[in-house]
């Protein structure tokens, strides 16, 4: 019997693990293997689980060999998998949206030239392109990753197969999914309710949008040059710079600026004045004359909102000579909280994105910027002393033990220089607060705990090890938000099982107080008082904290006032609370945050704050706790109306495969939609359950009385989001953003006269005021928008057969419409109606904006 070197065994074994494949090797597989998804079935088990499949057709000329090997890859999906193995791959789930894929002793291997097919069983359905995430990535023990190249791009399309089927692009059979397809002439009949209101090009230019309450049009113009002049009060200096700068760029010369105090010029001036006399706070008066312009805010806020007004009626462009039209405006806000939520934490924009937000913002008179700071994939916003929070809690990459960066979640892909990695430095965070405050924003920090708290909680564990491995165990347990012996089992909505910070630990307070300290001297050193900080509150995972030893010695203790899991959510809130009342801060969060069960919230009496803010945001119809925003201002808190059905800017704009966004709470959320929205009566949005049935009875669907709003004065206002899933580039952010914010900013502002109806789409005078907003949005607000360097949605155009031709129509009247009798080689104006043909394809645009294209189906 020949004896081997013991060494050469294990260096045997070590190539046969180690070795499958070399870094070329590798590199080439990822940038010639095929990628793609397919839905196969939605209908195979109800709303339960749905079928899909990936596919790899090997291009390149390396093979994978049979049975178990050291290679692994690395993908995103929304919905998580439920098969644990096929075709010889095994599926693991690592955390959030991340698996892994590895060969097992079954894998017949994958030759070149080769397919291989893993079908699958995941949760619920799939009817998105956006369901299923960008950049997988192949890797190797000792070896760098390598994305698929297929996959790695923001074109969907690219590594998703289409959905033709109904068993694709529909949700469900069981219930009957009432939404379909949308088709030309679905998209038609919805939108000719505005054609008939459309305004021209010139009367347009006219409209100020957030609509004032009255408008007097002379009907007559006023030339502008840089010959015109501003006049200020002192106090109203700050505006004054401002629209010093605006006129200065529109105009490309220096105007001249003056106090008051001096003798005014005969003709050619605008004079920025305050007078708080008898007037609501933010309002203010506007007077385009003839020689003067005059605008008197109530505070300097109106003042800066009446500067607004008259900045939205000048054309957009650089011109050295325009045309005002001449009108008196009277105006005030509707609601005092205006807000926007922006979530950068699951995917970073990039300072300069959030300040041209903010301008955006304050262009449409929004006032309150609510920053999503932190969450389970990130963590945003630089902490003197915890230096962890950026250092890994800001940067996604693949590294399993999570010491240099999280895990890669989101379709970030695998390296550091993803540009979704990042956060906004002390620095940065001071300019931003500044820049807010000379456009009359206020940014509202929040910090999501205990839930959504992934990225924190990393953060500290890395820091306590740190800490811990110098000898230092006093300072590394100071900040720990995680029992190390916690053997608690859940999940959250996003399918993280360790993301629950444990509110049983007094180091999970003084993080609290930590974070609002460093946060309070931001604020102070950007000349603000800050006045509350929002701690989230929502989605904690059912089963968090029920085997965690630390908190089974808080139930033992007379004077904690738990005695078991039940209590831990109010206790969290209401000694977190009781910090940032000691700071002078309010506080804010989520519903859910306030709330012991659906219907019953925390005693208004537990808090020390002035102030409490909810923002109430489960409004699913059928599921009953609609609501919430009437319980919690009976209540007392301060509610913001915060509807995920109609509020939410995440969700699709059509219900097609094509359109980006999540549909938890609606199948999709245009700015019609948001338009139509009525914030002083919750219950009369009620318009269609989940499964796209009409709502003609709310209390019968939900099955009990609905309370009535007993405490009016305590609707604080209204507000919309853009949580960031899906949202990994600038250009997506402004498509879903624009223009339902202004549709936001429209119903924050403005009280229109039908706003009690029960049915505003039937209401005569609802309609003719969204057909002039819809073609103001087209023909005024889309230039400043584009002027902006915003992106925005374009809507796809609806066709219908009418004598025998067809007619296209847009959504915002004003755009220009396109059609091509060539399957879209070569696009021609539509100006008016066509013969039908096979190959008639049609688009709309305003410049380089183009909406997705639609084929006419006889």
């Amino acid at each position: 019997m020949v004896k081997i070197p013991l060494t050469l065994i294990f260096a045997a074994f070590s190539f046969c693990v180690l070795a499958d494949m070399d870094q070329n090797e590798l590199n080439e597989f990822a940038d010639k293997t095929k990628w793609s998804w397919k839905v196969v079935n939605n209908f195979h088990n109800g709303q339960q689980s749905h079928l899909a499949q990936l596919e790899l057709i090997n291009d390149s000329s390396v093979s994978l060999p049979k049975g178990k090997a050291s290679w692994a890859i690395y993908t995103n999906v929304v919905r998580p998998i439920l098969t644990k193995e096929s075709n010889g791959i095994d599926i693991q789930f690592i955390q959030g949206d991340l698996y892994k894929l590895t060969p097992t002793a079954r894998f017949n291997g994958l030759k070149a030239g080769d397919t291989l097919n893993i079908p699958y069983e995941a949760a619920n359905w799939a009817v998105s392109y956006s369901d299923f995430m960008p950049r997988s990535f192949i890797t190797q023990d000792g070896y760098i990753p390598a994305v698929f190249s297929a996959t790695d791009t923001e074109d969907s399309a690219a590594y998703i197969k289409p959905f033709l089927l109904p068993e694709q692009y529909l949700r469900y059979n069981k219930p009957k999914d009432h939404w379909q397809l949308p088709t030309n002439t679905w998209r038609f009949d919805r939108y000719l309710n505005a054609q008939q209101y459309a305004l021209s090009a010139s009367d347009a230019q006219r409209v100020i949008i957030p609509t004032p309450v009255k408008v007097t049009d002379n009907q007559a113009s006023t030339l502008f040059s840089s010959n015109w002049q501003i006049v200020y009060q002192g106090a109203a200096k700050s505006e004054a710079d401002f629209l010093l700068a605006k006129l200065e760029h529109k105009l490309g010369r220096k105007l001249l600026i003056t106090l008051d105090n001096q003798p005014l010029p005969t003709k050619h001036y605008i004079k920025l004045s305050i007078n708080n006399q008898h007037q609501p706070s933010e309002s203010y008066r506007l007077n385009i004359g003839a020689d003067t312009i005059q605008i008197v805010g109530a505070d300097n806020a109106g003042l800066f909102y009446g500067i607004q007004s008259l900045l939205s009626v000048m054309p957009s462009g650089q011109q050295t000579t325009f045309s005002l039209p001449q009108l008196r405006v009277e105006d005030q806000p509707y609601l005092a909280w205006r807000g926007f939520m922006y979530d950068m934490a699951r995917n970073f924009h990039g300072v300069e994105a959030t300040k041209k937000l903010i301008d955006t913002m304050a262009t449409y008179k929004l006032n309150k910027l609510h920053l999503h700071l932190t969450e389970d994939e990130a963590w945003r916003i630089e902490i003197n002393g915890l230096p962890e929070l950026t250092d890994l809690g800001a940067q996604r990459c693949f590294d399993l033990s999570e010491t240099k960066c999280l895990l890669p979640t989101r379709g970030s892909g695998p390296f550091k220089h993803s540009a979704n990695n990042g956060f906004y430095s002390r620095e940065a965070f001071i300019e931003l607060l500044k820049h807010a405050r000379t456009r009359h924003v206020e940014i509202i920090p929040e910090i999501d705990l205990p839930g959504h708290a992934r990225a924190a909680i990393k953060s500290m564990e890395l820091r306590y090890k740190k800490l811990t491995a110098a000898g230092e165990h006093q300072a590394a347990e100071a900040f720990l938000l995680s029992d190390l012996n916690d053997k608690s089992v859940y999940a959250s909505v996003q399918n993280f099982n360790d993301n629950s910070v444990n509110v049983c630990m007094d180091s999970a307070y003084n993080f609290i107080d930590k974070v609002a300290y460093e946060l309070q001297q931001m604020y102070r050193e950007a000349g603000l008082k800050m006045s509350m900080l929002h701690l989230g509150g929502d989605e904690v995972g059912k089963g968090a904290w029920t085997a965690s030893p630390i908190c089974d010695a808080l139930y033992l203790q007379a004077d904690s006032g738990v005695k078991g899991p039940a209590d831990l959510k109010a206790y969290f809130t209401a000694r977190a609370a009781k910090i940032l009342a000691q700071r002078g801060l309010n506080t804010a969060a989520w519903e859910d945050g306030l709330m012991y069960d659906s219907i019953t919230p925390f005693p208004i009496e537990q808090f020390d704050n002035d102030k409490v803010y909810a923002n109430a945001w489960d409004n699913i119809w059928e599921w009953g706790v609609s609501d919430r925003a009437y319980r919690l201002a009976n209540e007392g808190y301060h509610s913001i109306l915060s509807m995920g059905t109609h509020l939410y800017f995440d969700h699709p704009q059509e219900p097609h495969p094509n359109e980006r966004g999540l549909y938890w709470a609606a199948r999709y959320t245009d700015v019609e939609k948001v338009f139509n929205f009525i914030p002083n009566d919750v219950y009369a949005n009620a318009d269609f359950t989940r499964t796209g049935e009409p709502i003609n009875n709310l209390e019968a669907l939900v099955g009990r009385p609905l309370p009535e709003l007993e405490k009016q004065q305590n609707i604080a206002g209204i507000q919309g989001h853009l949580w960031s899933e899906t949202v990994r580039t600038q250009q997506q952010l402004g498509e879903m953003l624009f223009p339902r914010l202004i549709a936001l900013a429209e119903r924050a502002w403005h009280k229109t006269d039908n706003q009690g109806a029960s049915d505003q789409t039937k209401n005569s005078k609802h309609r003719q005021h969204w057909g002039q907003f819809a073609s103001v949005l087209a023909q005024k607000e889309y230039p400043r928008l584009d002027e902006a360097k915003w992106s925005f949605y374009v809507p796809i155009p609806g066709m219908k057969i009418v004598n025998g031709k067809v007619n296209v129509i847009s959504q915002l009247p004003g755009l220009t419409l396109e059609y091509s009798l060539d399957n879209g080689l070569s696009w021609q104006v539509y100006s008016t109606p066509i013969k039908p043909t096979p190959s008639l394809t049609v688009r709309a645009r305003h410049g380089t904006h183009i909406s997705r294209t639609s084929r006419y189906q006889q």
